[in-house]
């Protein structure tokens, strides 16, 4: 299997595990979470029938990932914008009980990526509008981190043959804005979007210079027109200073930095990815043990530091009892094989991307 591959496993594996890991804590105070786990907090899963379940933030990254591979062999980069909404608007209709209905994703047959455990209620409203929000013109001024997830989703179609990077930062920005129109929060997708792509590009250069490679595009992109741009990068940069700190603790850093609305989210999952970048076990445990948004900081942090690190250094633990890993698996190989998608005599291919149907589904 090919890095490319690995890499995408991990970031889709990652994002589960973190969203899994962190869903059951989500919100809880540091106090309660002892209460319940002991001491040192939460150091695993916590199980449910014996499986790791996951919430919206993965299913999100998985519908607009499925959607923007029907945007790659249907059109070309500078619609994948209608493609994006394709899938967060097939993630909503998911949510709800509808029979007849033509859809789009074949994930819309996966019995998990249609349960309904949504980390933001007020997304499903937006995407049931007939008009979605924009940047410039927003439906909900919403700071919470519901939407971060479909903006990672954006990076995992970037091909440097067809696109821009300019374009992954625009689809960051545009997956997060048309439910989420606090500005410092669409740019947090940004940031995001680029974050990834920089780190599948150059997954042996260091966490902090990918950052900073990250930060510049979207003040590059944005910095002009949002002072919120200044802002988001602050908060990056006082998380990647407290890594240098030697006595401060992860669950002291993480009440520094808070992690309740999106752009603290993201500087908490930059903070645990950097603290422990070679530890994914550890990464995870740092992540999840606050008292602000658990599962985004987790699905966040696993996503990043996934990719860098590749499915295979993914602790198998995490892997054997995540209820979405093979779904996982088999859309990351799909990813990985868009850039050469003309697949005419694939019958997997064209039920999932043509017929829009799970492989072996007699629907």
């Amino acid at each position: 299997m090919d890095q490319r591959s690995l890499a995408l496993q991990g970031c889709l594996l990652g994002m589960a595990v973190g969203d899994a890991m962190g869903c059951p804590i989500d919100k809880k105070s540091w106090d309660e979470i002892c209460a319940d786990y002991g001491p040192n907090g939460l150091l695993g899963y916590d199980l449910v029938n014996g499986s790791a379940e996951i919430t919206s933030y993965t299913q999100l990254a998985a519908f607009v990932s499925n959607s923007l591979l029907l945007g790659a062999i249907r059109g070309n980069p500078d619609n994948y914008g209608k493609f994006l909404v394709l899938g967060l608007r097939e993630w909503a209709k998911s949510q709800q009980v509808r029979t007849g209905e033509k859809t789009f994703c074949w994930l819309s047959y996966v019995n998990q990526m249609r349960r309904r455990n949504c980390m933001d209620t007020r997304m499903l409203d937006a995407l049931n509008r007939e008009m979605l929000g924009t940047p410039d013109k927003p439906i909900f001024r919403s700071d919470s981190p519901g939407a971060l997830t479909a903006a990672i989703a954006t990076a995992l179609i970037y091909d440097p043959e067809k696109m821009q990077t300019r374009q992954v930062g625009a689809l960051g920005t545009q997956a997060v804005a048309c439910t989420h129109g606090d500005p410092e929060t669409f740019l947090a997708g940004a940031f995001l979007a680029y974050s990834i792509v920089a780190i599948l590009r150059n997954p042996e250069q260091p966490l902090s210079k990918l950052y900073r490679v990250a930060m510049d595009a979207v003040q590059a992109q944005y910095g002009q027109v949002y002072d919120e741009a200044d802002t988001l990068c602050a908060r990056i940069r006082r998380a990647m200073e407290l890594t240098r700190d030697p006595e401060l603790t992860p669950l002291a850093a993480m009440s520094i930095l808070a992690c309740t609305t999106a752009a603290e989210c993201v500087s908490g999952a930059v903070y645990a990815t950097m603290i422990h970048s070679a530890n994914f076990d550890e990464a995870m445990i740092a992540a999840v043990n606050h008292s602000g948004r658990s599962a985004a900081v987790g699905a966040l942090t696993g996503a990043l530091l996934g990719a860098r690190l590749g499915a295979e250094a993914l602790p198998e633990f995490y892997l054997e009892s995540l209820e979405v890993a093979d779904v996982l698996r088999e859309l990351a190989e799909d990813l990985s094989q868009s850039r050469s998608c003309m697949r005419i005599f694939d019958d997997s291919w064209d039920q999932k991307y043509v017929q829009c149907r799970p492989v072996g589904a007699n629907l």
